[in-house]
C-alpha cells in the first residue's frame, strides 16, 4: 500500500481495473486532493525532482465527501445513507496529554489509560507515538483513529524523505496531516494528535541524505554535541529548533509553546500555568511534565495508571522509563505528611517561646 506511489502502481493498467475512478471521485467535479497535498509541484507527469512520480493520496469514498463548494449538509448525508453503522451507545473518550518547549528542547508526556465510557478498556496503552528519530506524537480521542492515523502519517513522511532525500519538516508534517484530515470534517472521525519535535536545517538533512557528503554530517553532528541542547535551542534561524503544532480531525492546526488535549487538560494547564517558564532545566521540566499528569490523573476519573514521558532535542527523542502513578500518590502523600509535621512543629515553637 505505502509503495504504490513510488513504483507507479497506479499507472498500471491492473489498478484501473481493480479500483475504478468512479468509485473515488466524480471526474466532472470533484475536489482533486493531490493539489493540496503534492507542496505546489501542480505538474507532476512533467517535474523533474520527483521522476514522474506521482503524489496522490487514495482517499475512501465518505457520505459527504463530494466537492467543497457544493458539499451537502451532515443532516442531509445522514438521511440519505440510512445503511450506515450507528454504535448502540456513545462512548466517551477521556486522557490525558501535554507537551511544551522549554530552553533543554521539548517535553512531551501522558497517561497510559484507555477508557470506554465507564470501562478502563487498557491500563497500559502507548499514547505517545514516535513518527521518526526527532518527532513524536501524542494522540488523545478514538484510539483506532488515532492509531491509524499516526501510521499514515509515519508512510507520508518516510515516502517524502526518500523522494526529495530530506525529512520533512514538522510544519510541514502538521500541515499534511491536516490536509489529509479536512475531508472527514463532519464525520464520525475522533482524532487530535499534538506534533512534537526538532527541525533541522534544510541543507544538514540533505548533507546527511548523501553518501558522499557523509564526513561533514559526522563533522555537523560532533560540532551539536559539543555545543549542547541549549545553544541550539538559541538558534536564529527560523528554520530550526523546537516545535510544537496541535491538529485535530477536523482540520485545524495551531502552533504554540504549550499544549495539553484531553479531558485532564484542565488540572494540567492549572499546574503548567503555575510552573511553566523558558529556563526550566532538564529535571525540572521532567518533574513539573510528571506532577501535570499525575494532578490530572488524581482528579479525571478517565485518566491514570502510569505517565510516559519524552524529551526531543537537536539530538533526537530519548524516552523516560514508565512510571506508575500510584507511587507518585504515595509520594505526594508522604511530602504533605512532612509538611504538616513542620507546621506543627513551627507552631509549637511559637507558642511556647
Amino acid at each position: 500500500m505505502a509503495l504504490e506511489n513510488i513504483c507507479g502502481f497506479r499507472d498500471t493498467s491492473v489498478h484501473r481495473e481493480w479500483f475504478p475512478a468512479d468509485h473515488f471521485e466524480d471526474t466532472a467535479t470533484s475536489y482533486h486532493l493531490t493539489d493540496l497535498c503534492n507542496f505546489g509541484l501542480r505538474r507532476l507527469n512533467t517535474s523533474g525532482t520527483n521522476r514522474g512520480i506521482p503524489q496522490d493520496f487514495l482517499v475512501p469514498p465518505l457520505p459527504n465527501s463530494g466537492p467543497f463548494h457544493h458539499r451537502p449538509s451532515m443532516a442531509a448525508s445522514l438521511a440519505n445513507n440510512s445503511g450506515m453503522v450507528r454504535r448502540p451507545f456513545p462512548l466517551s473518550h477521556g486522557t490525558t496529554t501535554l507537551g511544551f518547549i522549554f530552553q533543554g528542547g521539548v517535553i512531551a508526556a501522558a497517561d497510559t489509560r484507555a477508557s470506554a465510557g465507564g470501562l478502563v478498556a487498557c491500563p497500559a496503552v502507548h499514547k505517545i507515538t514516535p513518527i521518526h528519530s526527532h518527532l513524536v506524537v501524542t494522540s488523545s480521542g478514538s484510539g483506532a483513529d488515532c492509531m491509524l492515523w499516526e501510521r499514515i502519517l509515519a508512510r507520508e513522511i518516510r515516502l517524502y524523505q526518500l523522494r526529495h532525500r530530506h525529512r520533512l519538516s514538522i510544519r510541514g508534517s502538521a500541515k499534511l496531516l491536516s490536509f489529509m484530515l479536512h475531508p472527514f470534517k463532519g464525520t464520525e472521525l475522533c482524532v487530535a494528535l499534538t506534533l512534537c519535535g526538532w527541525d533541522e536545517e534544510t541543507g544538514n538533512a540533505n548533507c546527511a541524505m548523501r553518501s558522499d557528503d557523509c564526513a561533514a554530517a559526522d563533522c555537523s553532528l560532533d560540532v551539536v554535541r559539543r555545543q549542547g541542547v541549549t545553544s541550539r535551542a538559541h538558534s536564529t534561524s527560523p528554520n530550526s529548533g523546537p516545535r510544537l503544532i496541535y491538529v485535530c480531525s477536523d482540520g485545524a492546526r495551531l502552533q504554540g509553546d504549550v499544549f495539553s488535549v484531553g479531558s485532564g487538560s484542565p488540572y494540567a494547564y492549572g499546574v503548567l500555568d503555575g510552573g511553566l517558564r523558558w529556563s526550566l532545566s532538564k529535571e525540572e521540566a521532567v518533574s513539573l511534565a510528571r506532577e501535570a499528569v499525575f494532578r490530572a490523573t488524581h482528579r479525571d476519573a478517565y485518566s491514570g495508571n502510569n505517565v510516559d514521558l519524552f524529551h526531543i532535542t537537536a539530538l533526537g527523542w530519548s524516552q523516560r522509563k514508565r512510571e506508575d502513578l500510584r507511587e507518585e500518590y504515595y509520594r505526594d502523600m508522604e511530602r504533605r505528611e512532612k509538611i504538616a509535621e513542620i507546621r506543627k512543629r513551627r507552631t509549637a515553637s511559637e507558642d511556647s517561646g
